[in-house]
This record gives C-alpha cells, sequence and structure tokens, in this order.
C-alpha cells in the first residue's frame, strides 16, 4: 500500500495529531534522567511505548539521537521498531537534502526495506533544487513510503530564501509546492509526497490547492498555534493536515499513562 493512503487510514482510525519524540536535553532533565545513553533510552522507549498505539504518526528528531553516537542511533532504530510494530506510522525528521549518489545514500538508509533506521516517511531538504529529491522520491515510491519536503518553515531566516523570488516570478516556496503538486497528480486519497508548512506562520503566501498530498504543520501547542491559527492557514478543510507537538505531550512524562493523557487531551482540542 502506498503512504499516502495509509497515512489516509491512520488519520481516520487515530486522528491527525503528530507527536514528536524529541529527546533534548531539558526534558531529560524534567523526566529526572541522566544525559547519556541510559537516559535517552529510557525517555525513548517510554515515549514510543506511550505513543506508539495511540498516535496515527510519531516524529523522532534523529539529531537528538545523533548526539550520543553509534549508541544514540542504535536507541533510535529500536525506538522505529516499536513504534512501526505497535502500528503507528514513523516520519523520521532528518531534513536531508542532497545530490546524486549522496541523495541515494540517505534514500537507502531511511527508505529502503531492511535498512534498520527505514522509517515510513522522513523529512527532506529541497534547496539544492527539488529535483535532487528524486532518488529519495524513488525509493520512496518503490517501498511504499513517503517524503515530507521543508516549503515554508517558521524560523526567521527561512523567508530569505523561502519567499524569495525565482525567474519565473513565483516564489520559490510555491515552486517547491508545485513540484510536490506534480509528484502527486492523479494519486488518491492522498499522495506520498508532503510539504513541511509552519504552523504559526503570519501568513501562507503559497497555494496548496493543487497539492493532493499531506502538510505537516509544525508549532502546534507550545509553539504557540492553536485550531484557529491551522484553519486561518489551511482552510476549513484539515483533513491533509497533521498539526505537530512535541513538548505539549512529553512534558507530561516520564510515565506512560500520564503521556497517553496529553495525547488525548491535545487530539480533543483538534476537534476537526
Amino acid at each position: 500500500m502506498r503512504f499516502g493512503a495509509r497515512l489516509h487510514r491512520a488519520i481516520a482510525e487515530r486522528g491527525p495529531l503528530c507527536v514528536g519524540i524529541d529527546p533534548h536535553p531539558g526534558l531529560l532533565d524534567a523526566w529526572g534522567l541522566p544525559r547519556d545513553v541510559s537516559g535517552l533510552e529510557r525517555f525513548a522507549l517510554t515515549a514510543a511505548e506511550a505513543l506508539g498505539d495511540t498516535v496515527a504518526v510519531v516524529k523522532p528528531q534523529s539529531a537528538f539521537f545523533e548526539a550520543y553516537g553509534s549508541k544514540g542511533v542504535a536507541v533510535l532504530e529500536r525506538a522505529i521498531a516499536e513504534l512501526r510494530a505497535a502500528g503507528a506510522l514513523v516520519l523520521l525528521d532528518v531534513k536531508r537534502g542532497d545530490i546524486g549518489s549522496t541523495m541515494a545514500a540517505y534514500a537507502a538508509a531511511y527508505l529502503t526495506d531492511g535498512s534498520p533506521l527505514a522509517a515510513d516517511a522522513v523529512t527532506v531538504s529541497p534547496y539544492l533544487g527539488f529535483g535532487s529529491l528524486a532518488p529519495a522520491v524513488e525509493a520512496a515510491t518503490a517501498s511504499g513510503r513517503g517524503v515530507f519536503a521543508l516549503a515554508l518553515t517558521s524560523n526567521p531566516e527561512g523567508a530569505s530564501v523561502q519567499r524569495a523570488t525565482a525567474a519565473d516570478g513565483r516564489s520559490v516556496a510555491q515552486a517547491v509546492v508545485d513540484e510536490a503538486a506534480a509528484l502527486n497528480a492523479g494519486v488518491e486519497p492522498l499522495g506520498d509526497v508532503g510539504l513541511v508548512v509552519g504552523a504559526t506562520l503570519a501568513e501562507l503566501g503559497v497555494d496548496l490547492s493543487d497539492l493532493r498530498g499531506p502538510v505537516l504543520a509544525p508549532g502546534f501547542g507550545a509553539q504557540g498555534a492553536t485550531v484557529a491559527d491551522l484553519r486561518r492557514l489551511f482552510g476549513a478543510d484539515l483533513s491533509g493536515v497533521l498539526p505537530t507537538t512535541s513538548r505539549d505531550v512529553l512534558k507530561h512524562g516520564p510515565g506512560a499513562a500520564t503521556l497517553r493523557s496529553a495525547v488525548a487531551r491535545v487530539r480533543d482540542s483538534l476537534d476537526v
């Protein structure tokens, strides 16, 4: 089954919420865990236990695992396996973007059957040219996985590139949207190529009407975005939008039961 179809089914069964697993040092402190691999493992596996059978999409942030070297990556591999075994779709936040054989190697690591780091989808950066993502898109399509390309991020530095005007008069972000839409053309119920669009943006400024794919909307909850912001940016129909939160849920650890309760509260607040 294609990724878009699996995502559509997961949203129907579990709701649209995406929860990040971000083992930030401050969160390890808040959970009373040491800032070492043992603390990382306890944090990640507790979160996986709480979220894996509850949330449609779980988004581990790879950088927080990589910070601990090979042992941290081993924890990430285990967390991915446990989340997928519990039925969650795993969107690995790696934001990889490169060219040629290097992009193909990233695709082999994250989007190929048999790799211990293979997730259901990954975040990718199109800012070496959208065409540079072809190895990742091809690998994802071949294995029933997906990619989410950065389009409009909420960091203030992003606008200088993403809202710049391309040679054809479109914004760079709109060009990314249009490339993704072309890859999703004719695919139902959702395409396999999604976009990352910050939920805290003051304005959207791009046309998503032809995308036919999912939108990952980070910034919901602790970073300030509300349901009203989601509707303001994406319209009344939020069926393909994945509001994403991390701290609003993770701050309720270290108990798996309290994390599940936090998920329920946040999901109920979406009212979509």
